[in-house]
């Protein structure tokens, strides 16, 4: 590399001295330590040359070394390595990498760009990282550089951290909860305890979300679903609120810019590897407390958008093969709405997706995985979804991955929806069927009945064609993405003007309601109407087979105030406050002892669709159901549990009372009342053992858009 004829030059190392080098060794890529220093290896096809930089500090603009990689010495085939000695713990490093700047021919090399290395286990974090002066793009082409990209960046770029690993980590090991025994709780590592109403004494980190567990115990769920907690630049969006002036943030994590580091900013103690520690403590005591840890991944995209958007790592070492190209190699295809898509049928990009979910489960321990937008990671170099995407069979067969959950969110932003179809057994599924189906169902539309059935059940219609059972749908009403619980009951539009994009973001097919008024409200009988479907909203949740997965905050109402899009609300509008918890204890309590009952009924949580025989439905008469009546809103479902007790499940999603013929209980065994949601608690939900006995009904008055579950016992 012919660093001289840089106009300008680059910023001169700040040491004379040069540590003690050898080629190196192509494999493993990133660094790897070995011999009394560190090996480190990094992939570029088109690379000409490429400069291995450390530094001192998180803001030098200038390096203490720099290390030369030549063609002849220092690469294998498209990989290029060094072995330098004596390198500590903490080292900051990036790399320049020098080729063709021709966006015509999908080349952006660009040797002003400190670049980050794909495979580093831990990056600095930088308040105010500054993505404007990362930018390169050339709209004349012509091989010139941008004069903005010939700025050195290293300053307001993160640097990548070597770090050692696994010390004193051994002990502890995926819980591997069968499905049948998992309740998910999807939540935001900084949003859930950063408020100061959270009370704990590390708000919005890693530590922070561990003083939580206990609660997270006491409510019975057994796995958190974290939101992407690899690096990513919050400060990304250049965009304010313009209903208060206040920055906009990126706050949810869905732009990776390192897929294998754990995003520093999420640590209390620092960001030079104190993150990787901080994770694994983490993740230790969730594990101690018996809850697994699944991450949200993000390998459809990256944080380098497209063709205006900044090079810090996969655009600057080999941008022609990692992302997909349109025709005139110029500009991006975006199938994910994010301004580029990556280039997942490549073998590279293969291996790069493989090596990260291997070291999240073999260094970081987590128990499993669900995939953003998953169906990018089956489409082909033209774009089309494949039938048999090489990518998901290499995840599927991986051995060292063969016992992690996979959960894929089955669709993308360019029309794939395979919900029901996502590849083969090994993977589950966010079912978005479950969440409309159920909501249009409370909500009262026409011609639900025969759908809400299925999702009650198991949602055989979608799954059990290809084979897989109740296990592979993971059910939700709610998600990040979208309306809280309480929102859903509470509006009938977004109200996404926060985020500065005129309304238009979000989406519009919500199935909500707001019984009479949107927003908040001090009307009794509204207030009364949107608690009893927050409580069948919990209900059908977790009396559902399948997987049932609960959003933060749900259980106490927490609000967005409307938005159903909050990616870019760091604040009160996007955090959990607490002081919700006690003034909707009753949701708590109700949520608490719904998934208690539906521990203490296995026949609830079986990974098998419903037998012919193990069923049987009613209508309010006692008919079988009229499934085809568009104007159906009431639906009983009977079954027995393993002990030889009899439940009886019923719904009436209509706004009148509903006297339901109720069948006599199998011989010996008396009706008893578990559930109730037209009632207040505590009536709402007996505990165990504290059910009202119902000697000798016949029917049961249900009161308008309510639940009522009993249960057989021995007289």
């Amino acid at each position: 590399m012919a660093e001289q004829t840089l106009d300008p030059p680059l910023p001169e190392p700040t040491s004379s001295e040069v540590p003690t080098t050898t080629s190196g060794l192509p494999r493993p890529l990133g660094v790897y330590r070995r011999g009394g220093g560190v090996n480190f290896a990094l992939f570029s096809r088109h690379a000409t040359g490429v400069w291995l930089e450390f530094y001192d500090a998180v803001d030098d603009a200038a390096p203490t070394y720099r290390l030369e990689l030549t063609p002849e010495k220092h690469r294998t085939g498209d990989i290029w390595h060094i072995w330098v000695k004596n390198v500590p713990q903490g080292q900051l490093y990036g790399y320049r990498v020098e080729g063709p700047y021709r966006p015509e021919e999908g080349h952006r090399f660009n040797p002003y760009r400190l670049l980050i290395d794909p495979y580093a286990p831990a990056i600095t974090h930088l308040d105010g990282w500054d993505f404007g002066k990362a930018r390169g793009y050339d709209p004349a082409g012509e091989g010139a550089l941008h004069e903005m990209s010939r700025e050195n960046n290293a300053h307001v770029t993160p640097s990548c951290v070597v770090l050692d690993s696994r010390t004193g980590w051994e002990a502890t090991r995926p819980l591997q909860h069968p499905w049948s025994e998992t309740i998910i709780y999807e939540t935001h590592v900084r949003g859930f305890t950063v408020h100061a109403s959270a009370g704990v004494e590390h708000p919005g980190t890693y530590r922070g979300l561990t003083e939580k567990i206990p609660y997270l115990q006491a409510l019975g769920v057994t796995a958190v679903e974290l939101m992407p907690v690899h690096e990513f630049n919050e400060y990304e969006i250049a965009r304010v609120n313009p209903l208060t002036g206040e920055a906009l943030r990126n706050f949810w994590g869905y732009s990776p810019a390192a897929f294998m580091a754990p995003n520093a900013a999420y640590a209390s103690a620092g960001n030079r590897g104190e993150q990787v520690r901080e994770f694994k403590e983490m993740v230790s005591a969730f594990h101690e407390a018996g809850i697994e840890v699944l991450l949200d991944v993000v390998f459809n995209h990256t944080a380098e958008g497209n063709e205006t958007g900044p090079t810090f790592s996969w655009r600057g070492l080999d941008n022609k093969l990692y992302y997909f190209l349109e025709a005139n190699q110029e500009c991006y295809r975006d199938f994910t709405g994010t301004g580029n898509t990556l280039k997942t049928h490549h073998p590279v990009v293969h291996d790069l997706i493989l090596d990260a979910l291997r070291h999240w489960v073999v260094e970081m321990h987590v128990d499993g995985f669900r995939f953003d937008l998953a169906s990018v990671l089956g489409r082909d170099e033209d774009g089309n979804v494949r039938t048999d995407p090489p990518l998901l069979d290499r995840i599927t067969q991986d051995p060292v991955l063969s016992q992690v959950k996979m959960i894929a969110e089955a669709w993308d932003a360019a029309g794939a929806y395979q919900v029901g179809q996502f590849h083969e057994q090994r993977w589950s599924e966010w079912n978005g069927r479950f969440r409309d189906d159920v909501r249009r169902f409370w909500r009262g539309d026409d011609g639900m009945l025969g759908a809400f059935a299925q999702r009650l059940t198991g949602s055989a219609d979608l799954y059990e064609g290809s084979g897989k059972g109740p296990e592979s749908s993971i059910n939700f009403v709610t998600c990040h993405d979208g309306f809280t619980l309480n929102d859903l009951v509470s509006y009938e539009r977004k109200h996404n003007e926060a985020n500065g994009e005129f309304n238009r973001d979000g989406t519009d097919a919500n199935y909500s309601a707001n019984y009479g008024i949107e927003g908040p409200t001090d009307d009794p009988s509204i207030q009364a109407a949107r608690t009893r479907q927050v409580k069948n909203f919990l209900a059908t949740l977790f009396l559902s087979r399948g997987v049932p997965m609960l959003l933060h905050g749900d259980e106490f109402r927490r609000t967005q105030q409307g938005n159903n899009n909050a990616y870019c609300q760091d604040n009160d509008l996007g955090w959990t406050l607490w002081d919700r918890l006690d003034a909707h204890a009753d949701i708590h309590r109700f949520t608490k002892e719904v998934i208690a009952f539906r521990k203490r009924h296995p026949v609830l949580c079986r990974m098998a669709f419903y037998r012919d025989d193990e069923v049987r439905w009613l209508g309010p008469h006692g008919q079988t159901p009229r499934w085809d009546a568009s104007s159906a809103r009431a639906l009983g479902l009977q079954v027995e549990d393993d002990d030889g007790a009899a439940l009886l499940l019923l719904f009436n999603a209509s706004g009148r009372t509903v006297n339901f013929a109720v069948p006599t209980p199998p011989d010996g065994h008396t009706w008893h009342r578990a559930i109730d949601t037209r009632h207040e608690a505590p009536a709402d939900l007996f505990t165990e053992g504290n059910e009202e006995r119902l000697d000798g009904i016949s029917s049961y008055r249900m009161g308008p858009q309510s639940t009522v579950v009993l249960v057989g016992r021995k007289a």
